[in-house]
């Protein structure tokens, strides 16, 4: 397993759990060191640790050893830029990274160029480097709190629509219910409409049937007192 890729420009890996490379690391170091040892040797060596810190050295296991990696104290020219610039095209290219709105691999890419940069501002001046790695920092902080609150609104939003799904379903149920409980109040009023029709009817008719009856019992008594009235053929001849 090696270190990933990065625009952050990196010194060469060294073993440093093994005994046997020690002696190899200790010649690419000075190798690597010599030419300037004897001008800026105390200057590289702060402007080293000042690197260190603001970007802590990678380090990944590799079989049963353990590598380092530590960013380059190089200092860059116009054509290092210039090259950083044709990278960074490249990588957002083959990367296939959004040209708007979020991406984080766009995200990703562009963070590694501005440790780049600060990277060769901190060779040039320390204070300076030190100053970007702040303002990086404080971007970071912005960003991961930006990131938080979109997580929890986004943890809120769908509490709350699962919420409102379960008093939804809650509703429909209740309305489906109230649906077929009118659906037998209906039946049960044509029910006793259909009654209230039949009885009606009926107490018309017996009604009818009454006054017919009282009718023909008035005729009757009618036509019986007109008989009365009719003289006896006795009571004529007095």
């Amino acid at each position: 397993m090696s270190a990933p890729k990065s625009l952050l420009k990196y010194d060469d890996s060294v073993v440093v759990n093994a005994n046997t490379t020690e002696k190899s690391q200790k010649i690419r170091s000075a190798s690597s060191q010599q030419p300037q040892k004897e001008k800026s040797g105390p200057i590289k060596e702060s402007n080293q640790q000042i690197l260190n810190t603001i970007f802590p050295p990678r380090q990944w296991l590799e079989g049963d050893k353990l590598w380092m990696q530590q960013v380059s104290s190089a200092a860059s020219t116009k054509e290092d830029v210039i090259q950083l610039a044709e990278l960074l095209d490249k990588k957002l290219q083959r990367r296939r990274a959004k040209r708007r709105g979020i991406c984080p691999i766009r995200r990703e890419i562009y963070a590694q160029c501005f440790d780049e940069l600060i990277r060769q501002e901190t060779v040039n001046c320390p204070e300076r480097g030190l100053l970007l790695a702040c303002v990086r920092d404080e971007l970071q902080m912005n960003v991961a709190a930006h990131k938080i609150l979109y997580e929890d609104s986004l943890a809120f939003g769908t509490r709350e629509t699962l919420i409102a799904e379960q008093g939804k379903a809650d509703l429909e149920k209740r309305i489906s219910d109230l649906e077929e409980k009118n659906d037998e109040l209906k039946k049960q009023l044509a029910e006793q409409l259909s009654k209230y029709e039949a009885t009606e009817i009926k107490a018309i008719e017996i009604q009818e049937l009454e006054e017919r009856r009282h009718s023909e019992d008035v005729h009757a008594l009618e036509r019986s007192i007109q008989q009365l009235k009719v003289p006896f053929p006795s009571m004529a001849k007095k």
